[in-house]
């Protein structure tokens, strides 16, 4: 038996009421999910795998109990699948539910799984078919409030070049940062960065 590569490809059960549909409801619905992001340590900017991370069946079961008949779209759903198994290191399976989601978001997660791959070229052609996304403004603000050293400071300028957020930039500083050693202050801060970006992106999805 071919196994799933979702676990929206299960039957959904379009007659029960959504639990979120508005602000409170889709708040709860990241309140429970984003405990899935409390690993002793981020994503690293590179594919991994590092220790502390989930395994895939305990994330889909956990994915399961939260999602069934809580979501209003299937795509919502596979998107909080694929942003959770990404930050555990699973990238084929992530990478066999964005490869189907044809719209900014997917594509958006799509960029992030090349980016970590890495693949800088194809993660590039991926943010070029994102556009201008919504989430790209209120990641921007959260970057600018992240602390730098001073050495770093040119860096967080490149990222938020006219206060806009560039993808493109952020690209190009994890290739830079992949030929050193990303332990040091400009990795944990790429680092941090990534993760801001991850939790938004689950954020969005959950609404």
């Amino acid at each position: 038996m071919r196994k799933r590569s979702s676990v929206w490809e299960m039957p959904l059960n379009r007659g029960a009421p959504h639990a979120y549909a508005g602000g409170m409801s889709e708040r709860i619905l990241f309140a429970e999910l984003e405990p899935l992001l409390a690993t002793p340590e981020p994503p690293q900017l590179g594919p991994g795998p590092r220790p502390g991370v989930r395994s895939i069946e305990d994330l889909r079961a956990t994915l399961q109990r939260s999602l069934t008949n809580r979501v209003s779209r299937a795509h919502e759903g596979r998107l909080i699948e694929a942003v959770v198994l990404l930050w555990h290191d699973h990238h084929e399976p992530a990478h066999s539910i964005v490869q189907d989601i044809e719209n900014a978001d997917g594509s958006f997660v799509h960029g992030i799984l090349h980016r970590r791959e890495p693949d800088y070229g194809n993660a590039g052609y991926w943010f070029r078919r994102v556009g201008r996304h919504p989430s790209f403004a209120i990641l921007a603000e959260r970057v600018a409030r992240l602390p730098v050293d001073g050495a770093d400071h040119e860096l967080k300028q490149r990222l938020l070049a006219g206060g806009r957020w560039d993808p493109f930039a952020f690209i190009d500083a994890c290739a830079e940062v992949s030929r050193g050693d990303e332990s040091g202050s400009r990795g944990r801060f790429l680092r941090e960065v990534q993760r801001q970006e991850f939790e938004i992106l689950l954020e969005r999805f959950c609404a």
